[in-house]
């Protein structure tokens, strides 16, 4: 049955889906700043917020993660690129501020994008900081962080009854430093650990897990571009998977997953 608009009786149109939410974005207004995440890379993880304030800035800051199709949504921004990849060229931090405040004070409409949260790993906590010392308007729009959203993405549960009953978010970039964590204290929780900005340093982090006790046969995974079409996983033990990810050639961006859940990808494929 048809219902007059070539559409199946039953079936919704993303228009008329949004029409019955009835969802009435705010206001985007000249000399504000909003921190917003784009989620872990498919467009369709944005949320109507974040979708809703691309369409209003006038000026977009954005980071190397955030991808062009999202980018191209704010077709009437001035676009402001600040880099922010391990290892690659970018803004200091410092000059990233420092640009906000300059585009808000003159008035402009400004989305400061980053890739996942902006507040989880993404130094969003620091602009924002920033922002309120210099007396500048902005609100923080979340996004899919990166850490939870790849697992579902890849068949791993986050939290799994019987398996874990916490999820450890670490960034890996200062292992083997004085700033670095006491992975010896995180490999004695027993809970799985999802690892931001680590594949440099992922042997490192291997041993010094492995050296804290966790049993060599942990299960472990590393998620590449999660949920783009480049996405590439290699699922191995925390005692093989830097060298089975080497081998398979996997590069930054990327996520590390340490703990039981990752045993659950298999399972849940139906693989024996």
């Amino acid at each position: 049955m048809n219902d007059g608009t070539g559409n199946s009786a039953g079936n919704t149109t993303v228009e008329q889906a949004l029409a019955r939410l009835n969802f009435k974005p705010r206001q985007l207004e000249p000399g504000h700043v909003w921190l917003a995440g784009a989620g872990p890379g498919d467009p369709g993880c944005l949320t109507l917020e974040v979708l809703a304030a691309l369409g209003q800035c006038d000026a977009l800051v954005y980071d190397a993660l955030v991808s062009p199709d999202i980018v191209a949504v704010a077709s009437g921004a001035e676009l402001f690129y600040a880099g922010k990849r391990g290892g690659q060229p970018s803004m200091k931090q410092d000059d990233i501020t420092a640009l906000l405040v300059r585009l808000a004070r003159e008035g402009r409409r400004v989305v400061r994008l980053k890739g996942g949260d902006p507040y989880i790993f993404g130094r969003g906590g620091e602009e924002a900081l920033a922002l309120a010392r210099e007396n500048i308007p902005f609100r923080v729009l979340s996004g899919l962080t990166s850490g939870l959203s790849a697992l579902a993405g890849a068949g791993i549960p986050a939290t799994m009854r019987g398996i874990n009953k916490a999820v450890i978010l670490a960034t890996g970039h200062a292992a083997g430093t004085d700033d670095d964590l006491d992975w010896t204290a995180i490999a004695r929780t027993g809970q799985p650990v999802v690892v931001y900005m680590g594949m440099a340093n992922l042997p490192l982090i291997s041993a010094s897990l492995l050296g804290g006790g966790l049993p060599s046969s942990t299960p472990a995974a590393v998620i590449v571009a999660a949920t783009t079409p480049q996405e590439r996983i290699v699922v191995a033990t925390i005692a093989t998977i830097a060298e089975e990810a080497a081998a398979a050639g996997l590069s930054a961006p990327a996520l590390i997953v340490v703990g039981g859940i990752v045993a659950m990808r298999a399972a849940l494929a139906g693989e024996p």
